[in-house]
């Protein structure tokens, strides 16, 4: 797994590349901590170019999400592939996770209404 991380008007963004799973959640785990100890208002995950995630990175998100709300903190995710969004539809979690189609579209409906919800569909 890779990442490249980008903040603008309060809200961070982090392009997740590769897979999430039981290798690669303590990465992702250490990522979202480090953003748990900046306080960051509003976390995009950008899932576009991830092919993959498992119990143990579902496990990691939720563990964020749970942790964030102590700062009033807001997590969304946004360009899933149809296989990582059957996932989260199957759990269920896209009842937890505002999840967007593009990037552009999350950026803007956060920023405008600060949608914490679930999925805008």
């Amino acid at each position: 797994m890779e990442w490249l991380e980008s903040t603008a008007e309060g809200l961070t963004i982090i392009n997740l590349k590769g897979e999430i799973d039981l290798q690669f959640s303590p990465a992702l785990r250490a990522l979202l901590q480090t953003q748990l100890k900046k306080h960051v208002p509003i976390l995009l995950l950008d899932f576009g170019e991830v092919d993959y995630i498992d119990s143990s990175g579902l496990a990691t998100l939720v563990e964020y999400y749970q942790q964030s709300r102590s700062h009033s903190g807001r997590i969304a995710l946004a360009a899933l592939n149809p296989r990582v969004r059957s996932i989260f539809d199957l759990v269920r979690l896209n009842e937890i996770f505002p999840i967007f189609d593009t990037v552009a579209a999350a950026r803007t409906e956060l920023l405008r209404t600060g949608t914490t919800g679930p999925s805008p569909e």
